[in-house]
C-alpha cells in the first residue's frame, strides 16, 4: 500500500516559526552521507541487479489509529530485516547458519497491539530521549534542575514512559550506494518527558550485501539538551524462541565495566573485568559465570544474577575496530559489533519469563541479550563521564553496525 510520506514535523511547522524551520533543514542536511539515490515510493529494488531491494507495507493501526508501516529490506544472501515504524524499531532479523537455514534472530512480534501491551520490554525500539538510566530522575544543565519521570524505582528509564519507542516514526525508503534502507524522522517537542529543547531525531537502517545492518544516528535541538540514543533489540543468534542464550559465546573488547547500585545507576568508577564474571576479553560463554549470584550480578537480577552492566570499550569510537562479537555454537551464527559509542550495556533478558510470546514462540528468562551501544547511564549526573550534552543547533551522529556471519 503506497502512500505520501509526511514530515514528521508537518502538524507543528507555521510561518511563523523560523527558528524550528531551521533546525529541521538543519536536520535533514545532518541526517547523514548524501545518497546516490533516494525517493519516497514504496516499490522494490533491485540495485543494479545486487538483489538489495526494499519494500513497505502496512502494519496495522495504533489503539489510537495511527497507522503503522513495516518496511522490508532484503539481500542477495538470504537476510532481511524488518523495521517497523511504530517505535522505528527491529521487529524481525533473518540470518542463515552454516547449514544455510535461515532463521529469525531478532524477538519481534507480528501485530501492534503486542507492542502496546507487553510492558516495558522495549523489543528492538530506538531508546530517547535518553537511553539507559537517570538517577533519581533528574539533572541539572546550565544551572537548571530538570525533573523527568521515575519510571524504574526511583530514577528515569529509556526517556520515560512514553519515550521514543511509544511513538509512530515517519518514515521514507532509501537507496544510498551498495545498500538499501529506511530512513525514520521524529520531533520530540520541548519539555516532553521533562527534557528540554525541540528535538528533531532521525535513524537511518540500511542494509547491504555484506550482511551489515548499519544504523546511523542524527539529531539537532533548538535549545541545548542532554541525549542519548540507541537500539534495543534482544538477540538470539540460535533463533528467537529457540531457548536460552547461556551457551552462547560472547568477546567484549572492554578492559572495563561500570559497577552498579541496587537500583542499576553506575557509582561512578569503573573497575577492572580481569579476574571478575564480566571479563568476556577472550570468548566466553555467556551462561559461564551468570548466576553465581556475586553482588553485582545481583545488582541487575535480583533472584538469580544476571548482566545489565556498561562495558567502557576500548575501540575509542572507531568504527573499524570490532567492539563485540557473539557466535552460536551450533548454527555459527555470528554477530560482530562496531560503534563509534564509547560504551556497550549488554543485557541477558533478566526480566523475561515467559510472560512475552512473539513471532518465535515464548521468550524465556535468559531466552536473548542485547547489545546496546551507548553514551554511560546518568552521564548528564557524572561530570567525568563522556558528555551527552547536545548543544542548540549542534549536530548529534551516532554509528552502529551489526554485521552477521557466515
Amino acid at each position: 500500500m503506497n502512500r505520501k510520506i509526511k514530515p514528521a514535523w508537518g502538524l507543528r511547522l507555521g510561518a511563523n516559526n523560523l527558528v524550528l524551520t531551521a533546525l529541521v533543514l538543519a536536520a535533514l542536511l545532518i541526517a547523514g552521507p548524501a545518497l546516490a539515490a533516494s525517493d519516497n515510493s514504496a516499490s522494490g529494488d533491485d540495485a543494479g541487479g545486487t538483489h538489495l531491494a526494499v519494500t513497505v507495507s502496512s502494519f496495522g493501526n495504533t489503539p489510537q489509529g495511527q497507522p503503522v508501516d513495516r518496511y522490508h529490506l532484503s539481500n542477495r544472501n538470504g537476510m532481511s530485516v524488518d523495521i517497523i515504524t511504530f517505535g522505528a524499531r527491529v521487529q524481525a532479523i533473518r540470518v542463515p547458519g552454516k547449514n544455510g537455514q535461515v532463521v529469525d534472530v531478532a524477538l519481534g512480534y507480528d501485530n501492534v497491539k503486542a507492542y502496546t501491551e507487553s510492558g516495558r520490554s522495549y523489543m528492538g525500539a530506538t531508546i530517547g530521549r535518553y537511553a539507559n538510566r537517570i538517577a533519581g530522575g533528574k539533572f541539572t544543565l546550565n544551572g537548571k534542575t530538570y525533573h523527568l519521570a521515575q519510571n524504574n524505582g526511583p530514577n528515569n528509564l529509556h526517556g520515560g514512559p512514553i519515550g521514543f519507542d511509544q511513538h509512530v516514526w515517519q518514515a521514507r525508503p532509501i537507496h544510498p550506494t551498495d545498500a538499501v534502507g529506511v530512513e525514520m524522522s521524529y520531533l520530540s517537542p520541548d519539555g516532553q518527558m521533562g527534557f528540554p529543547g525541540d528535538l528533531v531525531t532521525t535513524v537511518r537502517y540500511t542494509l547491504n550485501n555484506d550482511n551489515e545492518l548499519r544504523i546511523h544516528y542524527s539529531a539537532v535541538s533548538d535549545k541545548d539538551t542532554v541525549i542519548n540514543l540507541t537500539n534495543h533489540t534482544y538477540f538470539n543468534m540460535a533463533g528467537a524462541g529457540n531457548g536460552t542464550v547461556l551457551d552462547q559465546i560472547v568477546m567484549i573488547n572492554a578492559d572495563r565495566y561500570s559497577p552498579i547500585d541496587k537500583t542499576e545507576i553506575p557509582l561512578g568508577e569503573s573497575r577492572p573485568v580481569k579476574g571478575t564474571p564480566f571479563d568476556f576479553t577472550t570468548p566466553t560463554p555467556i551462561g559461564k559465570h551468570i548466576g553465581e549470584k556475586t553482588k553485582q550480578e545481583l545488582n541487575a537480577e535480583p533472584k538469580q544474577g544476571g548482566y545489565d552492566h556498561n562495558w567502557i570499550l576500548n575501540t575509542n569510537g572507531d568504527l573499524d575496530k570490532l567492539a563485540a562479537r557473539v557466535t552460536d555454537p551450533q548454527s555459527g551464527r555470528t554477530i560482530l559489533v562496531y560503534t563509534t559509542e564509547p560504551g556497550l550495556q549488554f543485557y541477558t533478558s533478566n526480566f523475561l519469563h515467559g510472560q512475552f510470546k512473539g513471532i518465535g514462540g515464548t521468550y524465556q528468562h535468559w531466552g536473548a541479550f542485547t547489545l546496546e551501544t551507548q553514551h554511560f547511564p546518568d552521564s548528564p549526573n557524572h561530570p567525568s563521564y563522556p558528555s551527552t550534552e547536545l548543544k542548540a543547533g549542534q549536530k548529534f551522529t551516532s554509528t552502529t553496525i551489526f554485521k552477521f556471519l557466515p
